[in-house]
């Protein structure tokens, strides 16, 4: 059994020679150890393999000589950066709202950009996080406040603290639990570790993971306004299409009296999701709930939990399957992508689905094709051909292709970004660095929409993609 401790390091000598002491007389083989006093003077980072009773002793032995993390000490400098309007006195009702809430400036720069702006940076001294969140909302009020807490240009802080405030920072307006807080500050090191070791400022990183969280938060709740369209088929059958602002497409054919879901979205929005689809569908709570899943990333497959057959390619299944094992899936087995994946999990709030409930459709078999068909699925009147790409965005990526009434689903082999709304837009600038790249293989991906497009025929066709509007898509005879 593997578990990260996450320590508090006394500067003292010796330190680190007492926690080893304490695993080795355990039995416990030390894996991992991660420290940077540039980052954080204080924490600790220390994965070890033992069993769980060796597991449990080492906490409490740690506990005992005040090595594991406490969350009350957290006495700490904070950078935040202040937008104001380069005229006299912009800076007077900041300095008025920090002397309200009792914290001392440690650092202050800002100088003249040849803009209308000045980018104001302070150092606040803050030893209760909740204080320093009611600080910054207000602040908001008065300005474009952002926390730039760690960047290699800048001055390096004793007692930065850096992991627990940018954590702080990211669950301030989400439901993040303990445990999850810490999944989050473990992750967050990994991530600091691999741009350290290639060389790479995290100042870019760490600020495109907070606009992200920032992003997921504002569209909670009345904030939550997706793009909604429908789409007659045929006398009897409707595709509604669901583009929510952050995260993917979800789209619902309801042909008959029946209704299949393609993909699903982030889990967080679960509750604005809800009584979009019981407005849809006033039975939506005893119908039979099935879902064909494109691909298993993070923002297709939140909130599949509900629903109580998954259909999806056999590999597609095996991702699934790993995650719902507690196990790495495809992206995470990339340890340059694990921890950003990692953090979106615990943003988004992403459960895995339960295996029992995936059904494989299609042939299991090695793509040596850009994009080869796997086999077939109907539902209702509609009667596709499956597909499956050889893996550019993520492997087992399914297509479906109805030839008969020209629709394609394409999951995020074919995205369209020239129609998607403002938001979406946005969100999509972000939430990339979260996978470090959102394709496996970006040259394959592209000869993988080519050919897609390919298989179509004349006519003109829906084209339905994992993100951005519905695109209209017409083939003349002389194109063939």
């Amino acid at each position: 059994m593997n578990k990260t401790f996450v320590t508090k390091m006394p500067n003292h000598i010796g330190a680190f020679l007492k926690a080893s002491k304490c695993f080795a007389s355990l039995g416990i083989n030390i894996t991992r150890v991660s420290y940077n006093k540039a980052v954080d003077s204080h924490m600790l980072f220390i994965d070890a393999e033992g069993t769980p009773q060796q597991l449990a002793k080492a906490s409490e032995e740690l506990s005992a000589i005040g090595y594991l993390r406490c969350d009350d000490d957290n006495r700490s400098v904070m950078l935040l950066e202040f937008r104001l309007k380069d005229e006299p006195g912009s800076v007077t009702s900041i300095l008025e709202l920090i002397s309200a809430h009792s914290f001392n400036i440690s650092y202050i720069s800002s100088q003249e950009n040849g803009t209308e702006y000045q980018l104001f940076k302070m150092g606040l001294i803050v030893d209760n996080s909740d204080k320093l969140n009611g600080f910054i909302e207000e602040a908001k009020k008065l300005c474009s406040v952002r926390v730039i807490e760690y960047n290699h240009a800048e001055k390096i802080f004793d007692n930065s603290f850096f992991y627990s405030t940018f954590v702080n920072e990211l669950s301030a307006a989400m439901e993040i639990s303990s445990e999850a807080k810490n999944e989050l500050i473990v992750n967050t090191n990994l991530a600091m570790q691999i741009l350290d070791e290639t060389g790479v400022s995290p100042y870019r990183t760490f600020d495109s993971i907070s606009r992200f969280a920032e992003l997921l938060a504002a569209s909670r709740g009345i904030n939550f306004s997706p793009r909604i369209t429908h789409h007659n088929i045929t006398d009897n059958t409707v595709i509604t299409l669901i583009e929510p602002p952050c995260g993917s497409n979800t789209a619902i054919i309801k042909s008959g009296d029946k209704y299949l879901f393609i993909d699903t979205g982030y889990a967080c929005y679960k509750e604005e999701m809800l009584p979009i689809f019981r407005n849809m569908i006033p039975e939506f709570d005893s119908i039979e709930k099935k879902c064909f899943i494109t691909h298993a990333d993070v923002d297709h497959c939140g909130l599949l939990p509900i629903f109580y057959t998954v259909y999806a390619s056999a590999k597609t299944a095996e991702c699934l399957r790993l995650e719902s094992n507690n196990e790495d899936g495809f992206r995470e087995m990339n340890p340059l992508h694990k921890p950003y994946v990692r953090i979106c999990k615990v943003l988004t709030s992403y459960t895995a689905v339960s295996a029992e409930k995936l059904k494989v459709v299609g042939d299991e078999k090695e793509i040596s094709q850009l994009i080869e068909q796997t086999g077939f699925f109907d539902f209702g009147e509609l009667h596709f051909e499956l597909f499956e790409g050889k893996g550019g965005h993520l492997a087992g990526e399914s297509v479906l292709i109805d030839y008969d009434h020209h629709i394609a689903f394409t999951g995020d082999i074919f995205v369209n970004m020239k129609e998607m709304t403002a938001q979406q837009a946005q969100y999509n600038r972000y939430a990339p660095i979260l996978m470090t790249s959102v394709d496996t293989d970006k040259e394959l991906c592209t000869a993988e929409r080519t050919a897609l497009f390919q298989r179509l025929g004349i006519g003109t066709w829906l084209i339905f993609g994992g993100h951005g509007g519905m695109k209209s898509y017409t083939i003349a005879p002389t194109e063939m």
